[in-house]
């Protein structure tokens, strides 16, 4: 073969693994500025690097990176692989229940969403703030950070109620409430699961608002606790104990799913 020629598609290819390379997560748009590569294009080299191990699309919000298990492209964080796991299991989940989830992750004196299937749900009742990954909630209120702590080790679950107990926020004011907080975490064991405190109506870390939902949520258990996931659903629509008797065993199927992914497959 002439030393000149060339696999146009193979190196199209490589400039869209480049690009993204370059970037934490792209949308469509993006890749279409920084390669000139037409969207349709674009689409069909995307859908082969999916295929291939090397690029995943994040279900909250469509947007594109390259793998945290290629072993390519930018230097990934410890919640890179869980995220992924996770995406395709909340997607099924939420064919089968409709309901949305969302992932939350450890990150110091909260948790963060990484992962949502929000966008996919028929009943979710915020369209204008479906785009949420990133956000910041609480510990001590939310059903996730119960979840989390209520299974963890003793050695983080003290570390991070040892930092938040220096907080001024009004959310993480129950860690300085050892009893009360034991009697939470020792209930959320025995139902496994976690719920919202009364008292909480949602929202960001620090900036309450009243979302008018309620949750379960179950911890990512294995060989540690790689962080929680949830459903939500309108609070109106049902108690928590009838909500859980529906639907528990889906959710807690589902984080068994992303454990034995990340374990077994990956070996994280």
């Amino acid at each position: 073969m002439p030393a000149e020629q060339t696999i146009k598609g193979l190196a199209r290819g490589l400039h869209v693994l480049e690009a993204l390379s370059g970037s934490s997560n792209s949308s469509l748009q993006d890749l279409h500025q920084a390669t000139s590569i037409s969207k349709p294009s674009l689409l069909r080299i995307l859908n082969t690097l999916i295929r291939a191990g090397y690029v995943v699309r994040r279900a909250a919000d469509g947007r594109y990176r390259v793998s945290a298990f290629s072993g390519i492209g930018r230097r990934t964080d410890r919640h890179d692989k869980v995220v992924e796991a996770t995406g395709p299991v909340l997607d099924r989940l939420c064919r089968k229940v409709l309901w949305p989830s969302d992932l939350l992750v450890p990150a110091g004196d909260h948790m963060e969403r990484r992962e949502s299937s929000q966008i996919q749900s028929p009943f979710f009742p915020h369209p204008g703030r479906r785009d949420r990954v990133g956000q910041r909630v609480g510990w001590l209120m939310t059903g996730v950070g119960r979840a989390y702590l209520a299974f963890c080790s003793e050695q983080e679950r003290t570390r991070i109620l040892q930092r938040l107990q220096r907080s001024d926020k009004a959310d993480d004011q129950l860690a300085k409430d050892a009893p009360r907080l034991d009697q939470i975490l020792a209930a959320t064991r025995r139902s496994g699961y976690g719920t919202r405190d009364p008292t909480f109506t949602g929202g960001p870390h620090g900036a309450p608002i009243n979302d008018r939902l309620a949750a379960i949520a179950v911890p990512l258990q294995g060989r540690r606790v790689y962080g929680s996931i949830n459903l939500l659903w309108i609070k109106t629509a049902f108690t928590v104990e009838d909500f859980a008797a529906q639907h528990l065993a889906d959710l807690q199927a589902a984080a068994r799913e992303i454990v034995d992914t990340l374990e077994r497959t990956h070996r994280i």
